[in-house]
């Protein structure tokens, strides 16, 4: 399909000579692609995606499970942090208003 798209592009005289020779072909190999090409049987050389078809939902919920994990990640992180706040004002005798209710 490459080559067939390169030689359809030539422009001046001799370009398509370039090109055979340049790839080892011979004029009569030229002419059964195109024929084949123009029959549909080179359809199936193109490349085409494989596996199963993507569910646009399970894409919404693969980006919702990695939004959730990445929240996760930073409120352990900041809890973390507020422990240490913690022991390191009951370490300097710093006493701390708690604003939270719980």
């Amino acid at each position: 399909m490459r080559i067939l798209k390169e030689i359809d592009s030539c422009q001046g005289n001799g370009d398509i000579g370039a090109v055979l020779r340049r790839e080892g072909l011979y004029s009569s190999m030229l002419s059964k692609w195109k024929v084949q090409r123009g029959n549909g049987a080179l359809d199936g050389l193109s490349a085409q995606k494989r596996g199963p078809k993507l569910d646009p939902q399970a894409a919404e919920l693969a980006l919702m499970k990695r939004d959730n994990d990445r929240l996760r990640e930073r409120l352990r992180r900041a809890e973390l942090i507020i422990d240490v706040q913690k022991k390191v004002a009951l370490l300097l005798g710093v006493s701390l208003a708690d604003n939270n209710p719980e």
